[in-house]
């Protein structure tokens, strides 16, 4: 996946916007990036599309652009000349798709189909955008197609909301999902910044979900961590669950067999989407220990109260 795609997977979430006048696109962007989402498909909706983009990549050059409901080829080079570094378009076009990805660009063509999917993935987009999603069937259609096609991923946009985002987040070939709920029109309309940030940042939350996954405790061997699992389990009737390094106490403590990162042993939070997870701490200046990586798990670097901290994917 392009550097552009991967960005687009971290992130997660895509506002979809569609701009009054070129006075709104700063202001809007910066609540944004504030709120924790640094990205934009700016729809061409509007006769302000193209300016909007300019001056935002001038402006707010930390915001990742895209332009959307592009529908002919002269609207894909307006954006791309802009600043757009995705298009974006409601249906699929072949020529225009074509036209994109020969000028060195991404293209999402609007996809409901698995024809037009397939097509689309032998014309050489790593992503199609799937809309209307609700409308065509949303999430359950996508694991029907999906069974087929592989390799396909997508963009949901049309009918993602606060209440399903993590229905459609939660499929592994779903990348990312566009939507208005958090900076829709009449909000941009009255200039509530401070609001469409808010709404960003509990859209944020929503999507990582985190929690508590479970407590580690550094024992100093084997015989001290069964002693410890064995009197948490008799205490509160949890299970005994030895493992290879560790043995759980139910689902909540992990007895450690040698002392291990933390001081006193680690907390485990768990998240929705670890990759997803770490690029918006990261964001927030949060580092991590790249040497404990694992397919589902890293450590922070760094102690909370003597613990570690530990990032699981549930």
């Amino acid at each position: 996946m392009s550097k552009v795609l991967q960005t687009v997977s971290n992130i997660g979430i895509i506002p979809v916007i569609a701009f009054n006048s070129t006075e709104e696109a700063v202001p809007l962007c910066k609540a944004l990036v504030a709120g924790g989402l640094p990205a934009a498909e700016v729809t061409f909706r509007t006769a302000c599309a193209e300016e909007c983009i300019r001056t935002i990549a001038r402006e707010v050059p930390e915001m990742l652009l895209g332009a959307g409901t592009v529908l002919t080829i002269d609207q894909a080079d307006q954006a791309m000349a802009a600043g757009a570094k995705f298009i974006v378009a409601p249906g699929y076009d072949p020529k225009v798709t074509q036209h994109v990805i020969d000028k060195g660009g991404i293209m999402m063509p609007g996809t409901a189909t698995a024809g037009e999917m397939q097509q689309a993935m032998n014309q050489g987009c790593e992503i199609v955008k799937y809309f209307p999603a609700e409308a065509n069937g949303g999430v359950a259609m996508l694991k029907n197609i999906g069974a087929a096609l592989k390799t396909c991923k997508w963009m949901c946009t049309g009918g993602v909301n606060s209440k399903n985002v993590n229905d459609y987040l939660g499929y592994p070939q779903i990348v990312a999902v566009g939507g208005t709920w958090m900076c829709k029109s009449d909000m941009i309309k009255a200039g509530e910044w401070d609001k469409i940030t808010a709404l960003c940042k509990e859209a944020v939350k929503t999507m990582l979900g985190f929690s508590l996954a479970h407590v580690g405790i550094n024992c100093e061997n084997e015989v001290e961590a069964q002693r410890a699992a064995k009197t948490l389990c008799t205490f509160f009737g949890f299970d005994y669950k030895p493992g290879n390094s560790s043995i759980f106490a139910g689902n909540a403590v992990e007895c450690m067999k040698a002392p291990y990162l933390g001081k006193n042993g680690h907390i485990a939070i768990g998240t929705n989407n670890l990759d997803r997870a770490v690029y918006h701490l990261g964001r927030q200046g949060v580092e991590f220990d790249e040497s404990t990586r694992k397919p589902k798990a890293i450590y922070l670097k760094g102690e909370v109260g003597g613990f570690a901290i530990h990032l699981v994917e549930k």
